[in-house]
């Protein structure tokens, strides 16, 4: 039975698609049949594996509002083990149409729930709000991994996501628990990169993975390119650290 892991933080640009799209590729690398479900309007973990979301007739968007399954939205990537469910940018509007929808915060559960089975884990890449897909998402999954970048705001509205954490455990799915945090875009040189890595410490104890990612050119090409980190150039220190967090990921589990 597959493990549910939602990459989540509302904070945009804290490196969650990235974590997304390069543990995932990671993770294939090493055997692991994944699946990466795209819930994020902007659909860059759809494009970061280069899958072009217009020739997708079926995405999250007809899973989550049509009732579609998820089977016949799932489409191969060219990289190893990994397969994708792709986002629309219908999913914008999917906040809205979601509001008189019955039992609106339960339309991804069952559709993952059907192909879980088939899969080591699942991913679901998060927009970068706390609405109704996010507060999907966390119903469908069994974790949370947030990512917090190494700067100065990194734990702003972190309370407002521990809250809706809360929120959905106590009122949808009482087994969702904190993965880990992930900390990005790390420059060990800075002194305040020391000061976040110590804070964040702080408020997750125990919860924070050793593994760090590095601010890394390549990792920002990669997407341009289509190809998690690890195709575009498996010798970077971005695909390196991936594959550390991917290890230390399976490590966890045992």
């Amino acid at each position: 039975m597959g493990k549910i892991i939602a990459v989540a933080n509302q904070k945009g640009g804290v490196g969650k698609t990235t974590t997304a799209v390069n543990l995932a590729a990671a993770l294939g690398s090493m055997g692991k049949k994944i699946l990466l479900a795209d819930a994020d309007p902007q659909g860059n973990t759809t494009s970061g594996v280069g899958v072009d979301r217009r020739n997708c007739p079926v995405t999250m968007y007809q899973v989550v509002i049509g009732g579609a399954k998820a089977a016949d939205a799932i489409v191969k990537t060219e990289f190893e083990n990994l397969e994708l469910l792709p986002a629309s940018i219908d999913m914008a509007a999917a906040e809205i149409e979601l509001a008189s929808v019955e039992k609106r915060e339960e339309r991804l559960k069952e559709p993952l729930a059907g192909v879980r089975s088939k899969y080591d884990y699942i991913f679901i890449d998060c927009p970068p709000s706390l609405g109704l897909i996010t507060t999907n998402s966390l119903n469908a999954s069994d974790t949370i991994l947030i990512p917090i970048q190494c700067e100065y705001y990194a734990l702003e509205g972190l309370s407002q996501l521990m809250n809706t954490i809360r929120r959905v455990k106590r009122q949808y799915n009482n087994m969702l628990e904190l993965e880990g945090v992930l900390l990005t875009m790390y420059d060990g040189r800075l002194n305040l990169t020391q000061q976040v890595v110590e804070e964040v410490k702080k408020y997750f104890p125990r919860k924070v993975f050793k593994t760090v990612i590095p601010r890394a050119v390549r990792l920002s090409e990669a997407p341009g390119f289509g190809q998690p980190v690890m195709y575009y150039d498996k010798s970077s220190k971005g695909a390196r650290a991936y594959q550390e967090l991917a290890e230390e990921l399976l490590k966890s589990k045992t």
